[in-house]
This record gives C-alpha cells, sequence and structure tokens, in this order.
C-alpha cells in the first residue's frame, strides 16, 4: 500500500509534466489530485482483494481484479475532475493520471514477482531437473503453472501429438512432435517427462506411456481427469508410472442402475466373508457407496477387520452425500464354524452375500491342503447352506480361474465350491428356493495380497535379484476395483447357477512384466545383452501345482450378457446327492489327514485335476 500510495504521487508528478510540457512548483491546486486519487485506491484496491494477493503466485485472475479494480478508479477519478472543476488543474488529467498509475502498479507486481522468482528460485536452477510435458491441454498447461511455482522442475517443453501445435510457443515455451523428443531429451538434458493426458482412454495411455518409457527417462502421470479435485493439476497430483498405466487395464464403467444392483442392495443387509481381503474390501468399499443400510463385515483375521473398518468409517464420514448412512458391523468370524456362522444369519437376516473368504495362495495351499480345502470348500458350503436357510436373497461366490483344469489344490478347492453352488442351485429350481446362486471367476488383480506385483516391487527395493518362476509364464491380471465391480454388476444379471467370467484381456508375461517394474524403477535389468545393468532376473522353476498359463472357460459355450465385459456359461456339474457323497469321502480323508485318499478324492471330484506334487507331511 506504501508502494502505490508513492506511485500516485509520481504518476501525478508526471501526468502534470506530460500534459503541460514543463516542471511546475507542485502547489496546492494540484495536490488534490494526490489526495482524490489515494482517497479513491485504497478502499478500491483493498475491496478488489489486491492487498491480500501474495506477490509471488499472482496468476491471471489477479490480473483480472486489477483489470476491475483499475476500471472503477479511473470512471470516479476522471468522474470527480469533470464535475468539480478545480482551478490550473486540466480535466484531462483525469484521464491521463488513471493510465500512468496503471502502468505504475502493473509494473510494481511483476518487479516484485521477479524479484521473488530470481531470489528464492534462480539460485537454485543448478539442482533444478529439465523436464517436459506430454500434453499441451488444459492440463498440460496447469501442470506448468504449478512447477514454475517450485524449485525442483524447469519446464524445457511440451510434446504433443498435434501437428499443428508443434513448433508452436506456449507463454515461450516450445511445442515438440514425438519424433523430435531424443533429440530434444539429449539437447536439453531432459531427465523427466510429466504424462498430462488425464482424459484418453486407459489403453491408449498404456500405448502411450510405453513409447515414453523406451526412452529411458523417468515419466510420471497425473490421474484420471476425474481424481482431479476442482480440476486443478498440481505437482502433488503427480505420481510415478504404475504397471497398470502400461498394462492397458481400464476400469468399468460402474452403472447400479442399468443392471438393477442398486435396488438389491440399497437399503438392504449386506454380509461380505472375507472382507479384509483384496477383493472383498473393494466389494465393502462399493456396497457403502452404493447406500445398503447394514453391511456385515466377516473375516478371521483382526488386524484386516480392524483396518477396514477403520477405513470404511473414514470414507462413510467424508463423504458430501448426507444420504450416505450405514450401520458397519465387523464380526470376527471363521466361515467353517457353523454354529458361529448361524448365529450371524439368525440374527442379522443378509439379503445379499458375497463370499470372497478363501485362502487363494497357491504354494501355500499345495503345501497346507488338508487347511486349504476345509476353508474353501466345507466353508462355502456353511456359508451356502446358512444362506439358503435362512432365506438370502442373492449369494455370489468370489471365483477364480485356477479353478479350470487345476494342477493344484487351491483351484480343485474353488472349482469343488463352484460346483458346491451349481448343485445347490439345481436344488433351489428343483425345490422353488429363493436364494439365486451365482459365481464370478476371473483372473490375478494387480497389487493384491499375495500377487506377483508386491512381491517384485520388494526385491526391487532390495536391489534385486527378481524371481520369476519360468521366462514363459503367463497370467491374467486386472485391477482390484474393476474387478470388485464387475463382480457386483455380474450379481445383478444373475439368474441362478450361473458362471459369469470376466473379460480379462490379454495375458501378460510374469517375465515381461517383471522387465518393466524395473524399468518403471528406473534400473535396467542384468543380462548377457546388458551387463552392467542394476537388477537381476532370476528363474526358479514352477512350483508345485503351478501351471504355465490359466484358463477362464472349462468348456467352450460361453454366452454373451448385456454387459461387454461379462460373459457366462452353464458348466457340468454334480447332482447334490452324488456331490454330497463324494465330499463326505473327501471330509473323511481330511479328518484322518490321509493325503493320499484326499488327492484321490479330488481327483475323483474335479474332472482335468492332475496333481503334480505331493506333500507327505502335513
Amino acid at each position: 500500500m506504501f508502494m502505490d500510495v508513492l506511485s500516485c504521487w509520481t504518476a501525478v508528478w508526471f501526468a502534470i509534466y506530460l500534459r503541460l510540457g514543463e516542471h511546475i512548483s507542485f502547489g496546492m491546486p494540484h495536490f488534490w489530485l494526490f489526495v482524490v486519487g489515494v482517497a479513491i485506491f485504497i478502499p478500491t484496491f483493498t475491496l478488489m482483494g489486491l492487498y491480500s494477493a501474495i506477490f509471488r503466485y499472482t496468476g491471471f485472475q489477479s490480473v483480472v481484479a486489477l483489470f476491475k479494480a483499475f476500471v472503477i478508479y479511473t470512471l470516479i477519478y476522471a468522474l470527480v475532475f469533470f464535475i468539480y472543476c478545480v482551478d490550473l488543474i486540466p480535466r484531462t488529467l483525469g484521464f491521463l493520471q488513471p493510465i500512468i498509475f496503471a502502468i505504475f502498479i502493473v509494473s510494481s507486481r511483476i518487479g516484485a514477482r521477479y524479484y521473488f522468482y530470481k531470489i528464492t528460485y534462480l539460485k537454485h536452477a543448478s539442482k533444478s531437473e529439465n523436464v517436459i510435458i506430454y500434453g499441451a491441454g488444459s492440463a498440460g498447461q496447469q501442470l506448468c503453472n504449478s512447477l514454475n511455482t517450485t524449485v525442483e522442475y524447469n519446464v524445457v517443453g511440451y510434446l504433443d501429438d498435434n501437428d499443428q501445435m508443434q513448433g508452436s510457443y506456449i507463454n515461450k515455451i516450445p511445442i515438440y512432435g514425438f519424433d523430435q523428443l531424443p533429440l530434444v531429451i539429449e539437447r536439453k538434458q531432459v531427465e523427466c517427462i510429466f504424462f498430462a493426458i488425464p482424459s484418453i482412454s486407459q489403453r491408449l495411455r498404456g500405448a502411450l506411456l510405453s513409447k515414453l518409457q523406451s526412452l529411458k527417462v523417468d515419466v510420471k502421470v497425473i490421474p484420471g481427469i476425474l481424481d482431479l479435485a476442482d480440476g486443478k493439476v498440481t505437482v502433488s497430483s503427480l505420481r510415478a508410472i504404475q504397471v497398470e498405466d502400461l498394462l492397458g487395464r481400464y476400469q468399468a464403467d460402474y452403472n447400479f442402475s442399468s443392471l438393477d444392483t442398486e435396488k438389491k442392495i440399497k437399503g438392504k443387509v449386506i454380509m461380505v466373508t472375507g472382507a479384509g481381503g483384496s477383493i472383498g474390501s473393494e466389494i465393502c468399499r462399493q456396497i457403502v457407496k452404493a447406500r445398503a443400510s447394514v453391511l456385515l463385515l466377516v473375516d478371521i483375521s483382526e488386524l484386516g477387520l480392524y483396518a477396514l473398518d477403520l477405513e470404511l468409517k473414514s470414507l462413510i464420514l467424508n463423504n458430501v452425500d448426507t444420504r450416505l448412512q450405514i450401520n458397519l458391523m465387523p464380526i470376527l468370524a471363521n466361515v467353517r464354524d457353523a454354529h458361529r456362522m448361524s448365529e450371524i444369519f439368525r440374527i442379522w437376516k443378509p439379503s445379499i452375500v458375497y463370499h470372497a473368504a478363501a485362502y487363494k495362495h497357491v504354494p501355500l495351499v499345495e503345501k497346507n491342503p488338508v487347511e486349504g480345502l476345509r476353508n474353501n470348500i466345507f466353508g462355502t458350503l456353511v456359508v451356502v447352506s446358512e444362506s439358503i436357510q435362512n432365506g438370502v436373497t442373492d449369494f455370489v461366490l468370489v471365483s477364480t480361474d485356477k479353478a479350470v483344469r487345476p494342477t493344484n489344490i487351491m483351484g480343485a478347492s474353488k472349482r469343488i465350491a463352484e460346483m458346491v453352488l451349481q448343485a445347490h442351485a439345481a436344488l433351489q429350481l428343483k425345490q422353488g428356493g429363493k436364494t439365486c446362486l451365482s459365481m464370478v471367476r476371473f483372473g490375478n488383480v494387480l497389487a493384491s495380497s499375495g500377487s506377483v506385483v508386491p512381491l517384485f516391487r520388494d526385491q526391487i527395493a532390495k536391489g534385486g535379484p527378481v524371481t520369476v518362476t519360468d521366462k514363459h509364464v503367463t497370467r491374467y491380471f486386472m485391477m482390484i476395483p474393476e474387478a470388485a465391480q464387475l463382480v457386483m454388476q455380474a450379481s445383478g444379471m444373475a439368474a441362478g447357477g450361473e458362471v459369469f467370467l470376466l473379460d480379462m484381456g490379454e495375458p501378460v508375461k510374469i517375465f515381461d512384466l517383471a522387465k518393466l517394474m524395473i524399468e518403471l524403477s528406473g534400473m535396467t535389468v542384468r543380462d548377457e545383452n546388458n551387463p552392467q545393468g542394476d537388477i537381476d532376473i532370476q528363474f526358479t522353476g514352477l512350483r508345485p501345482g503351478e501351471k504355465l498359463y490359466e484358463e477362464l472357460l472349462i468348456g467352450n459355450n460361453p454366452m454373451p450378457t448385456n454387459h461387454p465385459r461379462i460373459m457366462k456359461a452353464n458348466e457340468d456339474f454334480l447332482s447334490w446327492e452324488d456331490l454330497k457323497i463324494k465330499l463326505d469321502t473327501l471330509e473323511n480323508a481330511l479328518n484322518l489327514n490321509n493325503i493320499l485318499l484326499i488327492r484321490e478324492s479330488l481327483k475323483d471330484l474335479v474332472a482335468g485335476y492332475q496333481p503334480e506334487d505331493l506333500v507327505d507331511e502335513q
């Protein structure tokens, strides 16, 4: 404000000199030009917030506010000297002084901004990383503005696929084409590329990021456009490339209404077993958003249950939708405990059950077959039986691609769990029962507990080596939210007994995934072609029960549904009468801990089960 008062005084002196063409004695009549100016600009600038702005961060909005303030100032100032004629003060000074005053005011703020930039940032220039922003659109420009306020980065150019933009400039920053990029990286010593095209499809995003990754520079991305708070892109929005960015996985279109899922969930009591697991916890998050009345979180893990309960309570409290009111009930229980499960069903009377409780880690279940089979098969049987007896309307089993022609005990156990559902679904149809039983089968989910992604991350963080079972092993992958959303959408289409199959896209070589994650970490693979690389990839051989590739379908009869990424199949199964006899034999073998008899029972139950190894002692 003090600087503006000096500027107002100087503007009056300059205006008089320019108008009269000579220096005059600055007397009382001319002093009114200064007094009136101060009386007008101080309250005007204060009301317009000009004295609340921080100089070093002033931008377009501050310029607009300054322009509005000067329009008001000029009109009032000129009007005063037009209405009140003061001797020795020409009326033209009423316009000339505001123009000169505006020049001084703008110059002072530009000077202040430059001073702070010079003092605070330029001294750190030697420590700044030269970066390029991929995307010269609004997101890229917002990101550039944010980077200009930091000492870590110096934007040396934009990268854009639009031919018409290439060769142009935005605020003196050039726009390059992709073919120019290798040369620009070398000449400008670019250390990082920021990917700022949040609105494109996930598949195209993955393809573009793969191209950038081949340039051997660090690449960071901003989240999807829907995730950006208030449409603002800031430095804090940036993150390193994640595996899903390059694999091209995309979120499912989460449309409850089209599949009547919202109607089924809203205001109902919903149970999720295995709630603390990767898929179970994400299903719980989606159920909360769908506004169920009660959500029963059933899990045997105290730590997992505690963490999920805490997270969901925070989600409910922080949600802007005041209608989001749900009663969370964390329940410590083992699904194999028939008495405990019967008690839970009798008290809470759930309408829908999502059964995600299972032991899923193939090598561990292979070494602990008795516990794995009891939990995955007979735990499912307990929950299915209680669901039917207590009038549950919908029961959904979360299954796995390892249930198809299994070579391991975990896969066999999940296939038998599917058969339990199929047999009971047929029984329900025959007896006129009201419980709709269905199952959803899909492959691996990225970053779930026990998956290769967190394992590889840990190995890379420790400097390697990264262990891969076989160079040719492939797996299907999808993201956790994607899988959970499709599971819930599939359940909305169930009529009873269907096996729903999720579109998993193309299988991914685990060896390629390992190389990709090493490169994402800014390191290189050490091999024959690059002996000076950072991290080795070691092949450990397939583990007991592990296959080179997984399948989703037992037969060859998949049928489409009204969702483009969900198929269904009606696969062969045993009647409950026949299945129960075989299950009794298996249960007897489990009670005897007879591994040979267990294996024979599994081969009798599951067509195509070919065990590769046998654990002698359990």
